[in-house]
């Protein structure tokens, strides 16, 4: 027997008496005030209304129902605990009930659980064959809404012109194909009426779907950046970029990351994040670039000559563009020398660049040396101690004189004295001779003036292209930005 009942009278000072109650498993009516009026009759009352509810309920007919004074005692068998608290829910609504005394008894019998297990099962089946219909209804309204969604995911005409590339397109695709599935299942879970369900999966799945994002959350960065790329398109396959310290021709754009070809021929696979954040330049957005380079002239020529010669010898070079017309400036006076900038542009669809630009260092050398254009070489300073000589390097005019003035009064005293000093600072000691004269063909001199694009790279670009098994996001890519 279980008896909860833990309550306190008190008298108020209007004479009515109320009563604060706590229980354990048993429901009561404390809060409501208790009822002086009451007598035999209405526990009478009471007592057949809950026998004549307890008698309606098949779980609940064996319970024994006595009154006395508002307080119901029940006494009995029930099969479970929900019964039992069943019952006494039910007698604490009663009007007039002051408190409940539960004595019922759970009954444990292995022979009455198989029975009552058998009766639960009965009733499923029954009410599964009662829905039956809906439940057929249901299925066919899920499998019809997974044609549709899969008919309207092959349009690919309408997601062709509302996206900008073939990805994204076939991101839509997806995405309608499920919004469809996902209303059919809507719908289907309305008809069985279990929307409740759609809330708690709902649940389930935002807190599934956290975990796994901070599971694989570069993975989902880099996927995410691979669908901002694509709408952005900084670049398309072929273009020419620098991303970052990486430099290359684009050839594949997958959903984790961007592979560059580099100028000597190797894959260069770089983090779609990190291309989302890094500065990427772009060659070939522009088809015209500049390259640029520095010689140096002697501080006593006619600057304006030397300009001269350059541009008309840099527009002879194949490859370099007339407009935008090239330039040479002077960009720094030294103490011994002065420096030229030569600028000029190719078009980077026909031409290399590294290879117009050493083409152009080339002629403009050999421009300077047909017309007499000496360019600087280094100065040294030198000393005769005691029929040694040390070298200083030095950078004026000055010293240059200083040397050869030195030079020309030991020829008058001692010609043979003079040790021969030929090349740089590092190869000026004493005692090492001048290189000896290298005889070559004319025709051996010649360099290849070969200025046309890196064949190569195109070659592993157009290789990698190629390779339609391979995930490439940039197919039917044109440019937005």
């Amino acid at each position: 027997m279980a008896v909860a009942l833990n309550s306190s009278l008190s008298n108020a000072d209007d004479g009515e008496i109320e009563t604060s109650t706590e229980t354990s498993g048993v429901t009561s009516n404390a809060e409501r005030g208790i009822d002086l009026d009451s007598d035999a009759a209405n526990d009478g009352d009471i007592r057949r209304r809950l026998n004549g509810i307890y008698d309606e309920l098949d779980l609940l007919e064996p319970i024994g129902v006595s009154v006395a004074n508002g307080i119901v005692t029940l006494t009995g068998t029930v099969s479970s605990k929900q019964a039992n608290d069943r019952a006494t829910e039910i007698a604490s609504q009663v009007d007039g009930v002051v408190d409940v005394v539960d004595e019922l008894v759970i009954d444990t019998r292995v022979s009455r659980r198989i029975e009552s297990t058998l009766d639960r099962l009965q009733g499923m089946i029954r009410s599964l064959v009662a829905t039956l219909p809906v439940l057929l209804l249901a299925l066919v309204v899920t499998v019809a809404f997974w044609f549709l969604g899969r008919w309207i995911g092959r349009r690919r005409a309408v997601f062709d012109a509302l996206a900008p590339n073939t990805f994204i397109a076939d991101l839509l695709s997806l995405l309608a194909r499920i919004a469809i599935v996902l209303a059919g299942v809507v719908l289907a879970l309305t008809l069985l009426d279990a929307t409740a369900i759609i809330g708690s999966v709902l649940g389930a799945a935002g807190i599934f779907g956290l975990a796994l994002g901070f599971a694989v959350r570069d993975t989902v960065e880099n996927f995410i950046a691979s669908i901002l790329l694509s709408l952005r398109t900084p670049f398309v396959a072929r273009d020419y970029v620098r991303i970052g310290e990486h430099e290359g021709t684009v050839a594949r754009l997958t959903s984790r990351a961007t592979i560059l070809i580099s100028l000597d021929g190797n894959h260069v696979r770089v983090p779609n994040a990190q291309v989302y954040k890094a500065v990427i330049v772009n060659y070939t957005r522009q088809p015209e670039r500049q390259f640029e380079f520095d010689i140096g002239v002697d501080t006593d020529l006619d600057l304006n000559a030397a300009q001269r010669t350059a541009v008309a010898t840099i527009y002879g070079v194949s490859g370099v563009l007339t407009d935008p017309p090239a330039t040479v400036l002077v960009s720094e006076l030294g103490e011994s020398n002065v420096s030229l900038t030569v600028r000029a542009w190719i078009d980077q669809g026909r031409s290399d660049l590294l290879k117009v630009r050493s083409e152009a260092i080339r002629q403009v050398k050999q421009a300077f040396d047909e017309s007499g254009i000496a360019m600087p070489e280094p100065i040294y300073r030198v000393r005769f101690q005691d029929g040694h000589m040390n070298t200083i390097p030095g950078d004026s005019t000055a010293h240059r004189r200083e040397v050869a003035s030195a030079v020309d009064d030991s020829r008058q005293t001692d010609p043979k004295s003079i040790p021969m000093v030929t090349g740089s600072a590092g190869n000026a000691e004493e005692g090492r001779g001048a290189p000896s004269a290298i005889a070559a063909d004319e025709s051996g001199l010649e360099s290849v003036c070969d200025t046309s694009a890196n064949e190569v790279m195109q070659r592993s670009v157009e290789r990698e292209l190629s390779d339609t098994d391979s995930e490439n996001l940039l197919h039917g890519t044109t440019r937005t930005e």
